[in-house]
């Protein structure tokens, strides 16, 4: 069975149904059908697809690996996989920079340039699939953000296709493109955005406030502009050395306390565990004494041993009187051995039972620094008294949680206790001053909370960029800008209310999420 679409002349658009449901999932909590699956061999391909989406009023959906969190590489227009035919790379390794292709992984960028003493600093922990089209498209950062940032200080330029089909390079320093922003706008931007050291929420003003660079306008815009196609990445030299600990807490407010002082030694990674988290990876094989309300994994990169070790000692040193447990690792093994325990989280939510799912609905939440213990107990206090498992982790040093539901959907209720942590979390993000996206993006699943965190007349700016870039909103549209039907949770993957697919290839989604393997070719569910 196949869905009506209109006739177009590029030969890579697929109708049938097992092809379209091998393209309703991705990570996250979405399951949509999509209309029609593009796969383009190029560029070329691509503009006309474009062209062809414009004339029939077509929706496009750009997807990298599928790895987005919150629902914006799903939904019910033409799937447009960019994550096989743009497989290029033309470094300059005496410039430190690399350009590649859309297609190209974070794990292939760094594999290229290793060998050169070179990486991509931002290491989200979808890595070893997040295409580099999608880390753009959504401002993608990970543990290193603390002393690295998002991707969005790494991109130098990128080559994108707009809405009539042409190719354009926007490169840093080349000005503000087709869009202004109004000196009263500007200061408008200043006192609405928030005050996080994150923030993927919305269209970047703030950032284009103050650079007038049209690329801060395209990245982290979530397909919705326009198509990237290429990226031109500024690497930097590997650290020599690196050292690290592991910190545990009685209580929250101890961490939160010590989160300044860890920060001020300039620290690559600062990563909180909470004990929602700690539960599920000691079943997992990590040893940690009972009784800790979180623990932080620290990491420092120096450009000697000597440096690496003494950093750590001072760390340790200046929150004895704080700290209800130390481990200490002084060479890169040793590191990678404390580390374990948050590489054991993915897998232990993973094996959870059928009916145990994990599910990122408040997954992304950031707050001012000062804020994450006062977040992290909210958070702990509405799943409490909605009766419903989490799961609490993310990046400290950047007051940023990840937070995954774990309701057990055997039991009566189970949406109504996800939707009701869901409006809390809103609720205290609004209050505390934070963003619901720290690095994810808006997707489809935060899109409607936009304006509660901006206001009407940010909006307004986002609206009108948004029409100057696609007056026919072909590109993603329901994404950062709400559909006027927004339900953030509907088209769930679970429940008796998921969308009918295949059993067979059900499964195999499930097993690619169980796995982690994004980087599966989705035809290849197609096939029986």
């Amino acid at each position: 069975m196949s869905t009506p679409l209109p006739h177009s002349p590029f030969p890579g658009l697929w109708t049938d149904e097992r092809i379209r449901a091998a393209y309703s999932e991705g990570a996250g909590i979405y399951r949509i059908v999509p209309a029609g699956v593009a796969i383009p061999r190029g560029v070329e391909d691509l503009q006309q697809m474009v062209r062809w989406a414009a004339e029939t009023g077509t929706p496009l959906v750009a997807r990298g690996g599928g790895s987005g969190m919150a629902g914006g590489s799903v939904g019910r227009g033409v799937i447009v996989d960019l994550s096989q035919g743009f497989a290029w790379t033309k470094p300059s390794w005496e410039r430190r920079c690399i350009w590649v292709g859309a297609s190209v992984t974070w794990a292939q960028v760094n594999g290229a340039a290793r060998p050169f003493g070179l990486r991509l600093p931002p290491d989200p922990a979808s890595g070893a699939f997040a295409t580099s089209g999608g880390l753009v498209a959504t401002n993608a950062a990970g543990p290193r953000s603390v002393r690295c940032g998002s991707v969005r200080q790494w991109v130098k330029a990128l080559e994108a296709v707009g809405d009539d089909g042409a190719v354009r390079r926007v490169s840093r320093g080349g000005g503000p493109g087709r869009w202004r922003l109004d000196p009263a706008s500007s200061d408008l931007v200043r006192a609405r955005f928030p005050r996080t050291r994150k923030n993927s929420s919305g269209y970047a003003l703030d950032r284009f406030a103050e650079s007038g660079d049209e690329l801060d306008l395209l990245i982290g815009s979530e397909g919705t502009l326009a198509f990237i196609t290429a990226v031109q990445w500024r690497l930097e030299p590997i650290p020599p050395d690196v050292a690290g600990a592991v910190l545990g807490f009685a209580t929250l407010d101890a961490l939160t306390g010590a989160l300044p002082f860890l920060v001020a030694l300039n620290p690559s990674a600062v990563e909180l565990l909470d004990r929602t988290l700690l539960g599920l990876v000691e079943h997992a094989g990590a040893v940690l004494p009972p009784g800790l309300a979180a623990v932080l994994l620290l990491e420092f990169e120096r450009d000697t041993a000597a440096a690496a070790r003494a950093v750590v000692s001072d760390a340790v040193r200046g929150l004895k009187s704080v700290t209800a447990h130390v481990e200490t690792a002084l060479d890169r093994s040793g590191l990678e051995r404390l580390w374990a325990i948050r590489k054991l989280a993915s897998p232990a939510l993973a094996r959870l039972s059928e009916t145990r799912r994990s599910l990122q609905v408040v997954e992304d939440g950031c707050v001012p620094q000062e804020r994450l213990g006062a977040y992290v107990e909210g958070i702990r206090a509405a799943a409490e008294r909605r009766d419903l498992a989490v799961a609490l982790f993310g990046h400290a040093g950047d007051g940023h949680v990840h937070v995954n539901a774990l309701p057990d959907i055997s039991r009566p209720g189970w949406r109504d206790a996800i939707a009701g942590l869901f409006a809390d979390a809103a609720d205290l993000l609004v209050r505390l001053g934070g963003t619901p996206s720290g690095e994810h993006g808006d997707g489809r699943l935060r899109a409607g909370l936009v304006e509660r965190f901006y206001g009407a007349e940010v909006v307004a700016l986002f609206r009108d960029l948004k029409r100057t870039y696609d007056p026919l909103g072909i590109f993603n549209p329901g994404v950062i800008l709400p559909a006027t039907d927004w339900a953030p949770l509907a088209d769930l993957k679970v429940g008796p209310d998921a969308a009918p697919i295949p059993d067979d290839i059900a499964a195999r989604l499930r097993e690619i999420e169980r796995t982690a393997a994004w980087a599966t070719p989705k035809l290849e569910l197609a096939t029986p």
